[in-house]
């Protein structure tokens, strides 16, 4: 089976994944992307500002030959009681 890398990009750089995870193909480096992503968006929510923030993340796919796919992924939070209450004043 062929080895797939995973490596996690956001503001702060890049983490490469030396150790890669041996997957079937396609379909299953997908669904091994969609875990990462909901792993890296519920860290992204907890470590976000209780003010809202924006942060663009990535996981970029590799496997022996090099880059196969790209995962990208925005998350906005904003906090819509301090909104409410700038336009209250």
């Amino acid at each position: 089976m062929p080895r797939y890398y995973f490596d996690l990009r956001d503001k702060k750089g890049i983490a490469l994944d030396e150790e890669g995870l041996e997957l079937s193909g396609p379909r299953a480096v997908q669904a091994e992307a969609a875990n990462s992503v909901a792993d890296m968006a519920r860290d992204a929510v907890l470590s976000t500002p209780l003010t809202g923030g924006r942060q663009e993340m990535a996981i970029d796919i590799r496997d022996a030959g090099g880059p196969i796919m790209q995962v990208t992924f925005c998350l906005e939070i904003e906090d819509l009681r301090s909104r409410s209450h700038a336009r209250d004043h």
